[in-house]
């Protein structure tokens, strides 16, 4: 993997736990009462996703079991349709979709060379 690669790679992880701690000991509900929390929420998965969209091909095909299109495909939801957000869907995106991807690459940048760029 290249340090390019492994540095997107750990703004993606960087993000995502964000985002799980601005949900840590909340409920869905917080993010109609919050709109700090939720923009916040929304900016974190924007980022984690501009940050899979710089992804080289050559990383992405190592790590062929990350779902590519969908974590670009809802930073451009979030960035285009940022009017019609479905809240439910960042909710449940948080919470079932970022811990198995933050397991999934923290060994995939432990195991990458720590030259960055």
């Amino acid at each position: 993997m290249s340090p390019a690669d492994r540095w997107r790679i750990l703004h993606m992880v960087e993000a995502a736990e964000q985002a799980l701690a601005f949900v840590r000991n909340r409920q869905r509900t917080d993010l109609e009462a919050d709109p700090m929390r939720r923009l916040a929420l929304t900016r974190a998965i924007e980022i984690l996703g501009e940050a899979a969209a710089q992804v080289s091909d050559s990383a992405r095909i190592e790590l062929d079991d990350i779902p590519w299109p969908q974590i670009v495909g809802m930073r451009n939801r979030l960035v285009h349709a940022y009017f019609d957000i479905n809240l439910d869907i960042l909710w449940d995106t948080v919470h079932l979709a970022l811990p198995p991807l933050i397991a999934r690459l923290k060994p995939a940048i432990a195991h990458a060379s720590p030259d960055l760029d």
